[in-house]
């Protein structure tokens, strides 16, 4: 079963950025040659509207293929190469612009079900810094160190992220609210016995506060800006050292993460393990978003990198070029892919 909904929650998540360029590209007078989920040979296909609709046998990816996306038939008509570099641009940016679309209607969904995590104070520990410096229960956080808090999750990991900073005595400055009245102190993180650095504040993520219409939709974009952030904090932690390749999880990694949480919230009823899926997918939709905005060739971010630096240049890249570029792009990730895969079967054995 955790494979199945594993593949569902995938297909749904690739399906609807495959869809961001498909319907770009229509827009845009494109030929879209072929719409395919997943990768390797196909397993069935039709063919409506000029478009071949195929699913394939490998789940782990997709395809919307243009003509002339490759560096051939650039000149024919309904070619994308054919298109103005902003046309281009659109089509690009719309596969990770739909996920983060997705995100935020998945968002949606669970803050009006479920509610929000707000940064409220629930039980601060005496003899420990936030007691000390008058902080209470029933206190509000709106930022930490200059930056604006919305969310509890953001609380746990700013401690989690800055371990080193709290190690090294800096003073962390707390923005509170209690009652109307906004306050600030600053407060010297210290060790809680275990090696941690804390400053006594505890809250819960599961406290949650109902909101309206106006509320949910603000609350779903913050939603999608925290995981944006948290995907972002994560390739800094990879590119200085703060993680290692080893520690990242690929397809097997996450179909495993998916269905230990579906037997864990399976204890809890179907609507705990439907919300449990919903979050995993927007972590996935929002990360996957990120993941094509690097300025990797064969990603959607390589392919923008290019159009921009066309954009400075006045003056298009030989299409050939760029072509093989990506290809080779292509088959770097499928080095990293196969050995972050075996990372994670290495783990799980």
């Amino acid at each position: 079963m955790r494979f199945v909904i594993a593949v569902l929650i995938f297909s749904f998540i690739i399906i609807f950025h495959e869809f961001g360029h498909f319907l770009l590209a229509k827009r845009s007078g494109v030929t879209v040659l072929e719409f395919s989920l997943g990768m390797g040979p196909r397993l069935c296909s039709f063919t409506r509207g000029g478009t071949r609709w195929s699913i394939k046998a490998l789940p782990l990816g997709g395809s919307c293929l243009m003509l002339g996306e490759d560096g051939e038939n650039t000149e024919a008509e309904g070619s994308f190469s054919s298109k103005p570099a902003w046309r281009r641009i659109l089509i690009v940016a719309a596969g990770p612009v739909f996920n983060f679309i997705l995100a935020w209607l998945l968002s949606a969904v669970i803050i009006g079900c479920y509610g929000i995590d707000r940064p409220e104070i629930l039980a601060v520990s005496e003899g420990y810094p936030a007691a000390e410096a008058g902080l209470m229960a029933g206190d509000m956080i709106t930022s930490i160190n200059g930056e604006r808090i919305w969310l509890y999750r953001e609380v746990a990991d700013y401690t989690e992220y800055n371990q080193k900073l709290y190690a090294g005595g800096s003073p962390v400055v707390i923005g509170y609210e209690r009652d109307g009245e906004k306050g600030e102190v600053s407060l010297v993180p210290v060790d809680s016995g275990t090696g941690r650095y804390i400053l006594g504040i505890s809250g819960n993520i599961n406290n949650r506060t109902r909101e309206g219409i106006l509320g949910i939709a603000l609350y779903s974009c913050l939603e999608v800006r925290y995981w944006i952030r948290t995907t972002f904090k994560g390739l800094a932690l990879l590119v200085t050292g703060g993680v290692s390749l080893n520690e990242m999880s690929g397809p097997v990694g996450i179909v495993d993460i998916i269905g230990d949480t579906y037997e864990e919230s399976r204890k809890d009823g179907a609507f705990y393990v439907f919300l449990n899926m919903m979050n995993i997918a927007i972590l996935l939709s929002a990360n996957l978003g990120v993941m094509n905005l690097l300025p990797i060739p064969a990603l959607d971010g390589g392919r923008l990198l290019f159009l921009v630096v066309e954009c400075v240049r006045r003056k298009r890249i030989d299409p050939e070029t760029e072509a093989k570029i990506h290809i080779a792009g292509f088959m770097l990730l499928m080095v990293l892919m196969v050995f972050i895969m075996f990372n994670d079967i290495r783990r799980l054995l």
